[in-house]
């Protein structure tokens, strides 16, 4: 009987059966046991770490100065980025910081715009067994441990360096009673509250110190030149001294003042803190007296503390760069570029 066509399939799907016993098998066992090998070479080259950024927003040149910072440490650590621009909303960041979670990234770094509201997002990142970096500013919280790593400036400390200026610069002023304006922050926010406090706890207690009001500027420029012509409106000649929590709002103050014939820095002693290079700018033209800097360049601390949380490193619970004070006592002709 002749060979039929059902018998030359059969034959031709045997030949097809040993041709991958012979070959492809051994192959794709040799390759599977690179496979398994392959974790273990990612591990020590240092494998493609993904880091979810929620940023509070753009609305500064410090700011967009440290997303720069973040991205560029991103790029040289081989770290991928993906980062979410909060617009100054906290419903932006609790839904990025979510949509990270969903995506199972490695860390999640965090700019918080206010200290109160994130207790349930950040437990379910802990629940998801995702460390959480803080960055640039703190959260109000009873439980610890629904952050595991805070990196970013003393706020602090810069309202104490800005009473220590005042309280200098004083010594040679005439005024019996010196009145100070303030331009603060974000309501609510990490850095207008440590920045109001760490200044009003030098110059409270000092009786040549009147302040005549405090207003949020809210860290934005055209809401501290409107902030400035308002407290110009109300007080006037009586002011002597600016404080502002943020050089952005301070342009926005000094454009003002100048509208309305006012010398920047004679006139009205000016204090302002970020250390932004037109703010430094202004300094060395004699228009402000003291910026205390808050460097946004904390890119590549945030993500060498990445790495170290998921390799299993120690790592320190606060990370605090080294910042200046800048004031017209000092020589600032070799002081360099800024960079934000």
């Amino acid at each position: 009987m002749g060979e039929t066509g059902r018998d030359r399939r059969m034959k031709k799907l045997r030949r097809c059966l040993l041709f991958i016993a012979c070959w492809i098998l051994p192959v794709f066992f040799s390759a599977g046991c690179s496979t398994q090998k392959q974790p273990a070479d990612e591990t020590e080259a240092g494998r493609n770490l993904v880091v979810g950024f929620s940023q509070l927003g753009s609305e500064s040149a410090w700011r967009l100065g440290n997303t720069a910072s973040m991205e560029q440490a991103a790029k040289e650590h081989g770290i991928s980025l993906m980062m979410e621009n909060g617009m100054q909303k906290q419903e932006k960041q609790i839904n990025a910081i979510r949509s990270f979670i969903a995506y199972q990234v490695d860390v999640i770094v965090f700019a918080p715009i206010v200290e109160d509201g994130w207790a349930n997002v950040l437990q379910e990142a802990r629940d998801a067994k995702i460390p959480v970096i803080m960055m640039d500013r703190v959260i109000n919280t009873a439980d610890s441990d629904l952050y595991d790593a805070y990196i970013g400036p003393d706020h602090y400390m810069e309202g104490v360096n800005a009473a220590k200026f005042l309280l200098k610069k004083a010594e040679e002023m005439p005024q019996e009673t010196i009145h100070i304006v303030e331009l603060s922050g974000t309501d609510g926010s990490s850095p207008m509250l440590r920045r109001f406090r760490g200044f009003h706890d030098l110059i409270d207690g000092d009786e040549r110190f009147e302040v005549l009001a405090t207003v949020s500027g809210d860290f934005l420029r055209s809401k501290g030149r409107k902030c400035m012509e308002n407290l110009l409106a109300r007080y006037g000649d009586e002011i002597d001294v600016l404080y502002s929590h943020n050089d952005a709002m301070t342009l926005g103050a000094i454009e003002a003042m100048e509208e309305q014939g006012i010398r920047p820095g004679e006139d009205i002693v000016i204090i302002t803190v970020d250390g932004e290079q037109a703010a430094v700018d202004l300094l060395k033209e004699g228009k402000i007296n003291c910026v205390v800097e808050c460097s946004p360049k904390l890119g590549e601390a945030v993500m060498d503390l990445a790495e170290k949380m998921v390799n299993g490193e120690e790592y320190p619970r606060n990370t605090h760069p080294e910042e200046s004070v800048f004031t017209e006592y000092d020589d600032l002709s070799n002081l360099g570029p800024r960079g934000y």
